[in-house]
């Protein structure tokens, strides 16, 4: 009954959101509140939901600290550099415009978090998504999709707790899954490179040096030429459709708050403090390097980058008032997200759920299935680590795939290198707070990124486990 039920209540969450029916907190918190009651369990629900929301605190604060950090470093001008490159390789082609979000995010997704890694790519290309009236789900998609790949590396967290579930060296499960991970990263450029197409083709394509601002009146478009006062002109090319334009400077916006959505790009902002440009830096690479290195916990770390990003910065008190302001709607939609998320992982696990959900699961796999059992590691990984957490999965699900794989003579190296089949498709999952991040910053409805990300993430992991398969690493 609780295997029923537990796969009743995750579909009737994805359906509601998917459906637009409920909001996605509203959704977290209520549904396995109600599933809760229904298997005879309400009275605990209390404990389960301060288990779940304790299990995730620390999550939740790393997250409400690192959206100030990135906040301030983003005001101050950090990322303007990056942002001017990306624009040069792209010129306002949207083809170039997608690519270059899955090379963006699968380069910062080098540091190992996904939450950073959504924080810099979406503050990056956010402007340039919206001034080009290109789909914001493309964006999310491929982002997502990307550092789904690139969080299989040792410190991204999956790998690792593979290692520790069955005993085995990290290395030994990773350096020969390169050619397979790499496959699968090849796999999201080519699809960045197609879904860029199809935006090319619905858009147009538009022609210009550099594009950091876009206005909404039908003739022209200001764009100032970062770092400098010049302007470039903004035009549509022959071939291409679709891109409105407009005249006035930068502060002549449209009226539907696009001016503050945009600063980020604004090279005349009086946030920026260009003569700390290099302190901001250093400030940054010291931290990343910290969290890599595991110095000090990921939410302390970020706790005092903040508070040393804002002193330094924004020295006088009214200064860093306005500043946490400014990103406040930020923080509080993750926060509130990641605590309502407590509420659903805490009652799937204290209800016992999640246990009989992957007993079941293991037990439907066929005795004439054993030694294909990596093959079956890979393919379970799919699902079960978009409706479970990583720790449920590698812990709870690994150990007893292993075994059942090891009676049939496949090594559990093998295992643990196909349990890393499904993270493309993770990194979407409800389940993991980062996704809130990324549609959060970018403004997306959380069911129009499930609706468009899944299926390209699911043909993303069966490529990585296809080619696992054809290296002879599993």
């Amino acid at each position: 009954m609780l295997t029923i039920l537990g796969f009743v209540m995750i579909a009737t969450f994805l359906v509601l959101i998917m459906t637009k029916k409920m909001s996605p907190i509203a959704a977290l918190v209520l549904i396995p509140a109600l599933f809760c009651v229904a298997v005879g369990q309400g009275a605990q629900l209390g404990d389960y939901v301060i288990e779940g929301v304790g299990n995730l605190a620390p999550t939740a604060a790393m997250l409400m600290f690192a959206i100030v950090y990135f906040g301030v470093m983003i005001d101050v001008g950090l990322f303007d550099p990056v942002v001017r490159g990306i624009l040069r390789f792209c010129k306002a082609d949207p083809m170039r415009i997608v690519v270059g979000t899955a090379v963006l995010a699968a380069i910062v997704s080098l540091d190992g978090d996904g939450s950073t890694t959504f924080m810099i790519t979406v503050s990056a290309m956010y402007p340039l998504y919206k001034r080009l009236k290109m789909s914001l789900v493309v964006m999310t998609g491929v982002a997502a999709t990307a550092n789904g790949v690139m969080n299989t590396l040792p410190w991204g967290g999956p790998t690792a707790r593979a290692a520790t579930a069955l005993k085995l060296d990290a290395s030994e499960i990773f350096v020969p899954m390169i050619p397979a991970l790499a496959t699968g990263l090849l796999a999201v450029f080519v699809l960045a490179y197609v879904l860029g197409r199809r935006e090319r083709k619905r858009l147009g394509m538009l022609t210009l040096d550099e594009a950091l601002v876009r206005d909404a009146e039908p003739e022209t478009v200001t764009v100032g030429a970062g770092g400098g006062g010049g302007a470039d002109r903004l035009r549509k090319s022959p071939a291409g459709g679709g891109a409105a334009s407009a005249t006035g400077a930068d502060e002549d916006r449209d009226e539907d708050g696009d001016d503050e959505e945009f600063q980020g790009l604004d090279p005349n902002r009086p946030t920026l403090r260009p003569k700390l440009y290099w302190f901001n830096a250093g400030l940054t690479a010291a931290l990343l390097t910290a969290m890599i290195m595991e110095l000090m916990p990921i939410p302390v770390l970020f706790l005092l980058g903040a508070a040393l990003a804002l002193t330094v910065n924004f020295p006088h008190m009214p200064d860093q008032r306005a500043r946490i302001a400014a990103h406040a709607d930020n923080v509080l939609n993750v926060s509130g997200m990641v605590f309502a998320a407590a509420v659903f992982t805490g009652v799937l696990t204290g209800t016992g759920m999640v246990e009989h959900m992957a007993d079941w699961v293991v037990g439907a796999v066929p005795d004439a299935m054993g030694p294909h059992m990596a093959v079956v590691t890979g393919l379970l990984s799919l699902p079960l680590t978009y409706f479970m957490s990583n720790d449920g999965f590698y812990f709870g699900v690994l150990p007893v795939l292993a075994e059942a794989g090891a009676a049939h003579g496949v090594s559990p190296l093998e295992i643990a290198r196909a349990s890393l089949a499904g993270q493309a498709l993770h990194m979407s999952s409800p389940l993991v707070p980062a996704v809130y991040v990324l549609v959060g910053m970018a403004k997306v409805e959380f069911g129009d990124h499930t609706r468009f990300t899944v299926k390209w993430a699911v043909l993303t992991s069966l490529v990585v486990l296809a080619a696992g398969i054809l290296f002879g690493i599993m």
